[in-house]
């Protein structure tokens, strides 16, 4: 973690920032969803969830036993890029599989990255920008067995804890794993605190 990520995860570095948060209803791998919303709202910024229906979040641990339930704020169709600042995906082999082929996730990961907004994603999240055509020619990590599906969309793979890849006309970040979510959450604050 950078020392400006540390220092702002511990202050209100981000007030007046919102970030929207994309989920399924079942399946989000617990740490990486509610994490990175811990850390956000830790530095000031406003957090809203976004899940595909207007129900319960079952979040589960290690993709198998059950976590935290959460309630979302609003529902994917309903979700835009307006007032939004940032979006994260978080992982989950169940939830990244149903994101990556549901209609309003990838319009919502392409609206932000049209605006030149962050978009943030981790572990098996990045499967919601191959099927965005997010990832080609980007700079990227996931979890490595996302390696193959990263590179065939044209994106250029790499094993590091978080990858921040500005050469497009919007921030990419990226993250492995939940080992990497203090440098994925930190990485996304000092993308914020910068714009």
């Amino acid at each position: 973690m950078s020392l400006a990520g540390k220092n702002a995860l511990e202050g209100n570095v981000l007030e007046g920032k919102n970030v929207l948060v994309l989920t399924t209803n079942y399946g989000t791998e617990q740490d990486e969803l509610k994490k990175p919303m811990d850390a956000l709202r830790a530095a000031g910024a406003g957090v809203t969830l976004a899940a595909q229906k207007d129900e319960a979040v079952q979040t589960l641990v290690s993709d198998r036993e059950p976590g935290s339930v959460l309630q979302p704020d609003t529902t994917l169709k309903n979700a835009t890029a307006d007032g939004f600042d940032a979006v994260v995906v978080p992982g989950g082999t169940l939830n990244a599989d149903q994101l990556r082929v549901d209609d309003e996730a990838r319009r919502l990961v392409s609206a932000f990255a049209e605006a030149g907004k962050p978009v943030a994603a981790i572990c098996h999240g990045p499967w919601v920008l191959v099927d965005s055509g997010l990832a080609r020619d980007r700079k990227l990590t996931s979890y490595p067995s996302l390696r193959p599906d990263l590179e065939n969309a044209g994106g250029e793979w790499v094993d590091q804890e978080v990858v921040v890849d500005t050469s497009g006309t919007h921030p990419l970040i990226t993250s492995r794993k939940p080992d990497d979510l203090d440098a994925f959450s930190a990485a996304i604050v000092d993308a914020l605190d910068g714009s």
